[in-house]
């Protein structure tokens, strides 16, 4: 069985890893690359995600957001705009490599 909608990140802290992935829809496949991103501004993502363009060059399609929930324990919000895609990352069913996260879609609330 092939692995779908994953980031494998190269070290446990998550901040400071970069990562490779694939998201899967019904019809396009997307190889990412993650790598982080520092900024001064609170709002900024931890990481920007990357893909290939048809000639093969890197293309920003989207980010990674650190955010707190109600019970102020942090979780991770990836977010890529051409799929229309906004996901949490969450650990991967049956894995125990905590260095392999699940993309786990939701719709935007309005």
């Amino acid at each position: 069985m092939t692995i779908t909608n994953y980031i494998k990140f190269d070290s446990d802290e998550f901040t400071k890893a970069t990562g490779t992935g694939l998201v899967s829809t019904l019809d396009r496949d997307l190889d990412i690359k993650v790598v982080p991103f520092t900024s001064d501004n609170p709002k900024a993502p931890t990481h920007r995600v990357f893909a290939k363009s048809p000639r093969g060059l890197d293309i920003e399609v989207g980010g990674i957001w650190k955010k707190l929930s109600n019970d102020k324990k942090p979780y991770y919000t990836l977010s890529i705009k051409g799929l229309k895609l906004n996901a949490n990352l969450g650990r991967f069913p049956g894995q125990d490599d905590e260095m392999v996260q699940a993309i786990i879609p939701w719709d935007p609330q309005d």
